[in-house]
């Protein structure tokens, strides 16, 4: 038993689980390789997508970064499993200054969840290194496998960069560039000096950038992550967005994304026990969070998908997300019921605010909560005859008579009723009628003289019934003795006293309300025959 030795085999078979499993679809298996573009100081990358007569036949990825030298091929690119960071620290990048996105060395196995066939041209310093990666003989290797090597340092005046080429394509359907665009864009949250573009055959190049991402939303409210206090770790950025309608869940846009060293780390989600809050239907937007990368634990998926958030730094971290996010809930809400209210304000011409303060206990406390209810609504757009509506049922001042003023009396009025100054709205009521008299006679007298004269005698100058009839008679009489008693009952003392010493003691407020009530009936009188 002495001789017995353990040994660890190698079954390529694995690679069809880390390859094939996980990278079948192309915006995630690509994103494996515009990372290592980044990774080598690319400034830009280019996705071409070939197709003959409809059908995929190869795709092209190159970048302008610093490719590849034999030895990097041999010892770095072929090597399995291979963490950069465990080998030469994390360091940052000579022309951009970048840190590494890459840590697993796993990304190369993406491409056999596309092509069968992966062929790999790469210049540093002027010297071509070409090869070939087949699947088929890759799954059939025991031990270790050889790639076909088409190109050894071989001299090329071309700039440094790499240019891989997928065939032999698993794929059948077509290509859909801006669908691909789109969903790219979701993955990199990458810098400036790093551009990507897409495109079929001979095509118009597509751009991918994060405002792709988001031209979808409809933005109503924004949020930096910087000027919230409530996430104190180092490398925290981002922004939050809520949109005007509900985000639908198909967009894949619902909640916040994080990212870390401009890649996704974790797929869109509302960091809360219970997502069930309107809220949540209106809420995207993403987070840079760099030090994920920095952690002694890997606490990020293979695949970039997904975050281990039962590690401690994890737990902690999401729980300032929670804070986070309920605070801007919150903030939403008031944001969302002001902006609401303003619109409603500006359809229907309807202060809210001033037609709230005239109400009083329930019947204020159940119009605020309707409105408000309505303000919050996403059918918004149809609650404009609801709320005037709402309006003529519980007008200002709805416990008052508020709504039976003559519009002449209104207007004029308006400004000490509000303030329950109902002695100044009555007596200022009397000579608004007085007024109204004079304007439609000519007259210059005042007082009982001015009414006598308007409404009294055979032929009145302003009749307010049919005086051919006892009824209209009567009702003309009327009119002339109760404008008569209007002003010596009325008018004459408030005139006289300093309306503080009449206003309670002589005339109560509900005196003065239905002195109000008499002069806007006798106003409207006028105007009828």
């Amino acid at each position: 038993m002495s001789d017995t030795t353990l040994e660890m085999r190698f079954d390529p078979k694995t690679i069809q689980h880390l390859g094939i499993k996980m990278y079948s679809t192309l915006p995630p298996a690509l994103s494996e390789i515009i990372s290592n573009a980044y990774d080598a100081d690319a400034s830009k990358v280019k996705i071409e997508l070939f197709e003959n007569n409809g059908q995929p036949s190869s795709i092209c990825i190159i970048d302008d970064g610093e490719g590849m030298s034999l030895s990097d091929i041999i010892n770095k690119f072929l090597i399995i499993g291979r963490n950069r960071r465990d080998e030469i620290g994390d360091i940052r990048s000579s022309k951009f200054k970048r840190l590494s996105t890459g840590k697993k060395g796993l990304g190369k196995l993406a491409l056999f969840g596309l092509a069968n066939k992966i062929t790999v041209r790469t210049v540093q310093n002027n010297k071509l290194n070409a090869f070939e990666l087949s699947w088929n003989d890759l799954i059939n290797t025991s031990g270790s496998y050889k790639p076909k090597i088409e190109i050894i340092d071989k001299y090329t005046p071309h700039k440094n960069g790499t240019t891989i080429k997928l065939s032999e394509l698993k794929r059948k359907s077509k290509f859909d560039a801006e669908s691909l665009a789109n969903s790219i864009s979701r993955i990199f949250n990458v810098d400036e000096n790093f551009s990507i573009s897409i495109k079929i055959n001979q095509a118009t190049p597509i751009s991918v950038s994060m405002e792709r991402r988001y031209n979808s939303i409809d933005t109503q409210f924004n949020w930096n992550i910087e000027d919230i206090i409530t996430i104190n770790k180092k490398n925290i950025s981002g922004k939050i967005l809520t949109a005007k309608l509900p985000i639908s869940p198909a967009s894949g846009l619902r909640g916040i994304t994080i990212y870390s060293r401009g890649k996704l780390v974790n797929q869109p989600e509302f960091f809360s026990e219970s997502s069930s809050s309107h809220f949540y239907q209106y809420l995207t937007g993403w987070i840079d969070a760099d030090f994920i990368d920095t952690l002694e634990d890997d606490v990020i998926s293979t695949n970039r998908q997904s975050i281990n958030w039962d590690q401690q730094d994890m737990e902690v971290f999401r729980k300032e997300l929670q804070d986070l996010i309920s605070h801007i809930g919150k903030e939403w809400r008031q944001k969302r019921k002001d902006a609401n209210t303003t619109t409603i304000n500006t359809r229907t011409g309807i202060n809210t605010e001033k037609w709230f303060n005239t109400l009083k206990g329930d019947v204020k406390s159940n119009t605020e909560k309707i409105v408000n209810i309505i303000a919050n609504d996403e059918t918004f757009e149809n609650v404009e005859p609801v709320i005037k509506a709402l309006h003529a049922l519980v007008p200002e001042y709805p416990e008052l008579h508020w709504r039976h003023l003559a519009p002449e009396l209104k207007a004029r009025v308006s400004k000490y009723y509000a303030n329950d100054q109902f002695g100044e709205a009555a007596d200022i009521s009397t000579k608004i009628y007085c007024e109204e008299i004079r304007k439609k006679t000519g007259l210059h007298q005042d007082g009982v003289e001015l009414t006598g004269k308007a409404f009294g005698g055979s032929a009145p100058q302003i009749c307010v019934a049919d005086i051919s009839t006892i009824t209209g008679q009567n009702i003309q009489s009327g009119q002339e003795a109760m404008s008569r008693g209007l002003i010596l009952g009325f008018r004459n003392p408030m005139a006289h006293a300093p309306i503080d010493t009449i206003i309670p003691t002589v005339f109560t407020e509900i005196d003065c309300l239905n002195i109000l009530s008499l002069t806007s009936y006798l106003i409207t009188r006028t105007n009828k025959k």
